[in-house]
């Protein structure tokens, strides 16, 4: 199998497997690093959030905490995979477009970096070791 791997016959095992290392990286990613911190700390943290689209602090920090805790867990599973990567990526263009687009580069680099991955998984899906693709193949579909 590893031989059909590297000579390029399999080559749906090594684009899932990259598609399960970005899954796993950044929405992982995103949750220890923002997600979990927003979770966590929400009381504190919500009145001083960020409004970039006038909604209120504590909505657009409801949001941008289910996009990077509930949604970024949904990624690393690979569940509903393209559908969890929607508010990622509507909250990575908010934070790199509008929250911080007076800042240098350096700052909003990151925003748009997750922007990239994100806006892969919604054009791929999760790939072949997902739970969408586990679903799909005990419902009887392809992948």
């Amino acid at each position: 199998m590893l031989r059909r791997i590297l000579d390029g016959t399999t080559r749906h095992v090594p684009t899932s497997l990259g598609l399960l290392v970005l899954r796993v990286g950044s929405g992982g990613m995103i949750v220890a690093g923002h997600g979990y911190a927003k979770l966590s700390h929400f009381a504190e943290m919500a009145g001083k959030f960020p409004d970039p689209l006038g909604i209120g602090h504590e909505a657009s920090m409801a949001l941008a905490t289910f996009a990077e805790f509930f949604c970024a867990i949904a990624i690393v599973l690979g569940l509903a995979t393209r559908l969890a990567a929607i508010p990622l990526v509507i909250n990575m263009s908010v934070a790199g477009l509008i929250v911080h687009a007076a800042d240098p580069w350096k700052r909003k680099e990151l925003a748009f970096a997750y922007l990239v991955f994100f806006v892969t998984l919604l054009f791929t899906g999760g790939g072949k070791f997902s739970l969408d693709a586990a679903m799909s193949q005990a419902g009887g579909g392809k992948r």
